[in-house]
């Protein structure tokens, strides 16, 4: 395992990724928490992607558990699958995170249009 990182650890910080849906109540009621944990963790950067309504760059997940989350970086993906939707389970979550393994397309794709346009997708 290896310790969250900081944001001068790398000029491109960690993703946080909620892959959620409109229509999932659990998925609305995590929102402000994961807002939550988002603030309390200025050196990652949090998105919100609804799959249904991004579904040309969240198809190749295939969530069928919400919430799913995404923790990646150019380094790689260091956590990818549903995870229960506690604002503590989430900051231990981030606090223990596993050593980068290479991301598949589908993570890289998602995190290219992340990074050109974060604001569509930030929390």
């Amino acid at each position: 395992m290896s310790a969250l990182p900081t944001a001068t650890d790398s000029a491109d910080p960690l993703w946080v990724v909620c892959l959620c849906a409109e229509w999932c109540g659990t998925c609305r009621d995590y929102r402000p928490l994961f807002e939550q944990v988002a603030r309390a963790h200025p050196q990652l950067r949090f998105g919100w992607v609804d799959i249904e309504d991004h579904a040309d760059i969240a198809d190749g997940f295939d969530v069928e558990t919400f919430p799913t989350l995404l923790v990646a970086g150019a380094d790689g993906t260091r956590f990818l699958g549903p995870l229960l939707p506690h604002a503590e389970t989430l900051s231990r979550m981030l606090g223990a995170l596993q050593s980068p393994q290479p991301s598949s397309l589908d993570v890289d794709l998602l995190l290219a249009v992340l990074n050109k346009k974060p604001a569509t997708f930030s929390v």
